[in-house]
């Protein structure tokens, strides 16, 4: 059985002995570096080309997705799979859109672990140079205002990470600090503003109607005038969502 290269890559102690030890007792992995910070985490990437690297978002020297990022500037392939390690689950609900493979949410079990290594053997597909740093820039600077359309997001519901395909999403909304996406009847709370969202879906799928909902027109049962004049938007679920005036003005326009 051929077994997976493995790098550790993690500033913390005990998380570095514990996956330490976790890797040397799965059948699948084969632990060849360990390392507690990224530029020593980049040299021995590219040094021992691990097929797997279990790696710390938040390290001295450089962080995760900054030693993930140096990796696909420098167009190395194969790319290895990464887990990222972190205390801080906002950094996976920005939508990794599974390019990193997964991660492990501080403090993690032995039985997330072994998810995320199975989910690294089905997976084995690993992105391209241009994907990878699209995603990453989304993570680490989403103010750089990436506007590649997002297809997957992965977020997180009753303690499991969900991949979720962005074509399914019936309508977000939100207040100031969170979102509400709903897809196929389930409602998914994530900690990121609308906004976050509104320049990576798909323009022509997506619509914006107010400030704080955005709605797929692929669900979109009728839009049907106000009192106002307003458009209301009528979901196939049932739901009804006013247009803003300027929204309005422009649906009429372009309308046939």
């Amino acid at each position: 059985m051929n077994r997976l290269k493995t790098l550790i890559a993690e500033d913390e102690a005990l998380a570095r002995e514990g996956l330490a030890d976790w890797v040397g007792e799965t059948a699948q992995l084969e632990q060849v570096g360990c390392v507690a910070d990224g530029v020593s985490a980049l040299r021995a990437i590219r040094e021992l080309r691990p097929d797997l690297v279990l790696m710390d978002i938040q390290m001295p020297g450089l962080t995760g997705l900054q030693v993930l990022r140096a990796l696909t500037a420098e167009a190395m392939a194969p790319l290895p799979a990464v887990v990222f390690t972190t205390a801080y689950d906002e950094h996976a609900l920005t939508a990794f859109e599974l390019h990193a493979v997964d991660y492990l949410l501080k403090p993690f079990s032995r039985e997330r672990f072994d998810e995320a290594v199975q989910h690294v053997l089905q997976q084995r597909r690993l992105p391209s140079s241009d994907d990878g740093l699209r995603a990453l820039a989304a993570l680490e600077a989403p103010q750089l205002a990436d506007t590649t359309p997002l297809t997957r997001l992965l977020v997180r519901d009753m303690g499991k990470i969900i991949p979720l395909q962005v074509e399914r999403i019936e309508h977000l909304r939100s207040d100031t600090k969170y979102t509400a996406i709903v897809s196929e009847g389930h409602t998914y709370l994530v900690r990121l503003p609308i906004t976050h969202f509104g320049q990576r879906l798909d323009p022509r799928r997506f619509l914006k109607v107010n400030r704080s909902c955005i709605v797929n027109l692929d669900f979109v049962e009728a839009m049907v005038p106000d009192e106002s004049s307003q458009l209301v938007v009528h979901l196939r679920d049932g739901n009804r969502f006013t247009a803003s005036r300027e929204v309005s003005k422009q649906l009429r326009a372009d309308s046939l």
